[in-house]
């Protein structure tokens, strides 16, 4: 990569406020900031990142506009389409209290990089003249089955009868109208509104995708047609980024010494995610399954993730007894760390975009169980394209989970996923190194950042 030297231009960052979008945003900005750029951070009070964490950083906050009923409903489109409809006026003041502030041509903002839900910074910079660029966190694939999802809208075909779940959607292989990424909170109208909001680039300058050449050709190519602009794809931007972890959770570090004591591809990393629930009955089913199946497993069980319960407290004795030292449940875990761990077997996971790339990068094979949104896309895509997992399409019961996992931990297809996996990840090595794609498409990006 190419830095600077003495130019000390100003990248302005407008992150969404959730875990999978604040992690590439960071990342992004570390990246940059490592080849000679200033960087600002300018997010939401809810879910903010914290400063400590990159002190090297300048943090400006924005007003508080998400309503009580929205956080707890866990409408993620209702907060984000609020920041939206609150926060053009206050980001402008920000920018132009950044612009005042800066003393000399090498010092001024160059542009500024926005989650692609929080295009009210495009409108922003356009008034005060700065250039923008989009950040989409999730898949090259994803954007497509939102621009899909919203036609299909359009045309009456959603909501669709369950006789369609099957069904292949024109133009979209491999994706069927189950796996459009349709949410399961709040509604549907709100999210079609802030899909299409950020399906708009308006007059920005370019797109960045934080996904990988050899995964997602065919797919950025399409996105490429439709948007019109330079199209960057630098990911995975974890590779690039320094290691320091932007978890809004506290991470449970003991969990590594477990791993330490365990051998080579032994152990199934089962988390998902940062905002998916379950009920008690799920939660349980998933407890025996993972017991039955006689095999070592690192469980993250995020507090208040299961519906009336705070924790793990539901689960009977007889459970630990039964599963001994052959399970460790933490509340939260350094997945950067687990996952490249050796002894890491496989990765039961959601399927959200930044814990796919990280399992693909890693060469662990994953067991996909996809809960909304574009997860259902990255499960097609592993499952069905990428022949890296295996998809579990049926409800939580202990007997499937039992099976699942003994078909990737035990079984010959298991052998020949981990393969694929490791051929994966050797790729991923080749992209990310100097006149790889992934670096190269860095390179380019910068260019751009720096002739603003």
């Amino acid at each position: 990569m190419e830095k600077q030297g003495k130019r000390r231009l100003r990248v302005v960052l407008v992150p969404a406020p959730f875990q999978g979008h604040i992690n590439p945003m960071l990342q992004l900005g570390s990246i940059l900031h490592s080849n000679g750029f200033s960087i600002t951070v300018v997010h939401a009070q809810y879910n903010s990142p914290n400063p400590s964490i990159h002190p090297d950083f300048s943090f400006l906050s924005l007003p508080d506009t998400s309503s009580d009923h929205n956080i707890l409903a866990g409408d993620g489109g209702a907060i984000v389409l609020q920041l939206n409809a609150k926060c053009k006026a206050r980001f402008r003041e920000c920018l132009a209290a950044e612009v005042m502030r800066q003393q000399g041509p090498d010092d001024g903002i160059a542009c500024i990089i926005h989650d692609e839900l929080m295009y009210f910074s495009a409108a922003a910079a356009k008034d005060i003249k700065l250039p923008s660029i989009v950040l989409r966190t999730s898949s090259a694939a994803t954007f497509l089955a939102r621009t899909a999802l919203m036609n299909l809208k359009a045309e009456g075909h959603i909501p669709f009868p369950e006789s369609r779940s099957q069904d292949p959607i024109p133009e979209l292989y491999p994706l069927r109208f189950k796996d459009l990424p349709i949410p399961i909170f709040g509604k549907l109208e709100n999210t079609l509104q802030l899909m299409s909001g950020a399906a708009n680039i308006r007059t920005s300058s370019a797109i960045i995708y934080n996904t990988i050449d050899c995964l997602e050709n065919s797919s950025s190519a399409k996105t490429q047609q439709q948007c019109q602009v330079p199209t960057f794809l630098i990911g995975p931007m974890h590779s690039f980024a320094s290691a320091t972890s932007s978890s809004l959770l506290e991470e449970d570090t003991s969990c590594l010494a477990w791993l330490d004591k365990q051998s080579c591809n032994s152990v199934i990393y089962v988390s998902l995610g940062s905002v998916a629930f379950m009920d008690i009955k799920e939660f349980v089913e998933m407890a025996w399954g993972l017991a039955n199946s006689q095999q070592l497993f690192l469980w993250v069980v995020r507090p208040g993730s299961i519906r009336g319960v705070e924790w793990i407290e539901i689960l009977p004795e007889s459970f630990k007894k039964n599963i001994g030292e052959r399970g460790y449940i933490v509340k939260w875990a350094p997945q950067k760390e687990v996952l490249p761990h050796s002894a890491m077997g496989e990765f039961f996971s959601h399927c959200g975009w930044n814990s796919t790339l990280e399992s693909i990068c890693e060469g662990v094979p994953m067991i996909c169980k996809p809960c909304f949104g574009d997860q259902r896309v990255n499960a097609r895509y592993v499952n069905y394209i990428w022949k890296v997992g295996l998809e579990l399409d049926s409800d939580l019961e202990r007997g499937v989970i039992e099976r699942a996992v003994k078909r990737l931990m035990v079984d010959e297809e298991g052998k020949s996923m981990r393969k694929r996996s490791n051929n994966f990840k050797e790729i991923v090595k080749l992209c990310t190194r100097e006149g790889g794609s992934s670096n190269n498409s860095l390179n380019e990006l910068i260019k751009m950042i720096v002739s603003f």
